[in-house]
């Protein structure tokens, strides 16, 4: 007897507009000054009436075409009713039966050794204002309870996965990618942290009898889930959890409803908190103070014309167009479209793909992390990158000169090097590749002529000797090409 994990996501996103969904109050995440960010609208008192936010619906319908989902032509709000001190109308106001957008997909890599790929459905993206946060007592002191409602009001496209996942793996590989796109198509910070990305779970098992039969354990939601590794270990636990419960009850999805469970990170468990309301219980009906919303086929060719080249697509040119490995390209993709741009103009400068690769994720990630600065920070311009390594192309320089040249960019007091700086700096510290082989050979010949053991170890076959006389070499004359010398020495003692 066997089972199967089935996993589906709903991803609550914060887009990046200044101002709420419904009025005009800041969307600024301000932890420090509870309740200073609200306005009789979001408070819901009587009489204030919400006007929809154009451009909230804008950067919804963004993200809709970024995960391939349909954009209807007509949709419409409704009013999701539920009693909590958060949400101080006492309803959220959602979409329900008319989603802005819906019918979607989002590819993620499931074997990075395999290569082997996986579209996971998308059932909607619709959106949606947020509630307030609660901050309870968690000291068992009896203390109060906390309500800030400067959250409250805040919009938020939520993406509702198909149950296409199967692993816990998977479902971290999809918010990685998620949020990867989500960043790249400059809709949401998707900062963890501050709750611009928040997930909850929904886990079950389908278990295989011998006769055939396939029974489906209750449906699980987790919630609580801020962060990748999280979202994870709770579906790991979870599976374990739910295999063990269905061993000594053999209960399904018919026999016990939904449920909500909470994730515990410090004790690495679910804890049960209610059972799951189902759409009825939420009584959703049409809000009559927003009027539906019309899209035409010119607004949805515009909102696409917009978005950039996607993270996937992309990560796919680079191993083609410039050579990269999949690794490689994966982890330039991955640093997010600022440093992608910045490699993709360093390998077109100079004209070698993976010398530019090598470069960004090595000597410039390493600046990058020790100075704790964004690439768009960062003082050498890939113009200026792209104009060195050319020179290590064109054998004007070797790579370990161009190191010296790159670190003495960095320490010039001017904080924007210029490519006019790379020939000084090479010109001052003598790192030039010497091309006069007359003056390469008088000194391979002082050389050789002082190491006879090593020339006779290299004689009988010992080819690692010749490297303890090219180090010579390099010593005697500055910007001599390891590579050259190595001809020279090689052709003087055979």
């Amino acid at each position: 007897m066997d089972y199967t994990v089935i996993i589906g996501l709903e991803v609550h996103v914060q887009l990046q507009t200044r101002t709420k969904l419904f009025c005009g109050c800041s969307t600024k995440f301000n932890p420090d000054h509870p309740n200073t960010q609200t306005c009789p609208v979001c408070l819901g008192l009587p009489g204030a009436l919400p006007v929809l936010n154009r451009e909230a619906f804008h950067l919804g319908m963004k993200t809709g075409l970024a995960i391939n989902c349909e954009i209807p032509s007509f949709t419409k709000w409704d009013r999701k009713q539920y009693y909590y001190p958060d949400l101080p109308k006492a309803y959220q106001i959602s979409q329900y039966d008319l989603p802005m957008s819906q019918n979607g997909w989002l590819e993620i890599e499931i074997d990075a050794e395999t290569g082997e790929k996986k579209k996971v459905g998308i059932i909607r993206a619709h959106l949606e204002e947020d509630a307030g946060k609660n901050s309870h007592d968690e000291s068992g002191r009896g203390q109060d309870s906390k309500v800030d409602l400067n959250r409250c009001g805040t919009p938020l496209v939520e993406i509702v996965s198909e149950p296409d996942l199967r692993t816990a793996q998977e479902a971290r590989k999809y918010l990685e990618e998620l949020r990867l796109l989500l960043t790249y198509i400059d809709v949401s910070d998707c900062n963890m942290q501050e709750g611009s990305l928040r997930c909850d779970a929904n886990v079950n098992l389908h278990v295989h009898q011998e006769n055939g039969e396939v029974i489906a354990t209750p449906i699980v939601e987790i919630k609580n889930l801020n962060s990748f590794r999280g979202v994870e270990q709770a579906i790991e636990y979870e599976v374990k959890r739910q295999w063990e419960e269905w061993q000594k009850t053999g209960l399904s999805m018919k026999d016990v409803p939904k449920e909500t469970r909470g994730w515990d990170a410090d004790r690495g468990v679910t804890l049960g908190q209610r059972g799951k309301e189902e759409a009825a219980d939420y009584r959703y009906f049409p809000d009559p103070d927003l009027a539906p919303v019309t899209v035409t086929d010119a607004e949805r060719e515009s909102v696409l014309s917009e978005l950039c080249e996607r993270p996937a697509s992309r990560r796919d040119r680079f191993e083609e167009d410039y050579q990269l490995s999949t690794y490689d390209a994966a982890v330039i993709i991955d640093q997010g479209r600022i440093f992608a741009d910045y490699f993709e103009t360093v390998a077109q400068g100079c004209g070698n793909g993976k010398q530019a690769a090598n470069w960004v994720t090595q000597d410039v990630q390493r600046e990058l992390n020790e100075r704790s600065c964004d690439i768009d920070a960062f003082p050498i311009t890939p113009d200026v990158l792209a104009a060195l390594l050319k020179k290590v192309e064109a054998s004007e320089i070797t790579i370990k000169s161009a190191r010296t040249v790159f670190q003495a960019l960095l320490e010039e007091e001017d904080s924007s090097p210029s490519v006019e700086q790379i020939q000084t700096i090479i010109d001052e510290k003598g790192l030039g590749l010497v091309s006069d082989t007359g003056e390469l050979e008088t000194i391979i010949e002082a050389v050789v002529a002082k190491n006879e053991k090593a020339v006779a170890d290299f004689q009988s076959g010992k080819q690692a000797a010749v490297g303890a006389l090219i180090g010579q070499v390099m010593r005697e004359i500055k910007g001599a090409d390891p590579k050259t010398v190595r001809e020279l020495l090689i052709k003087k003692m055979s």
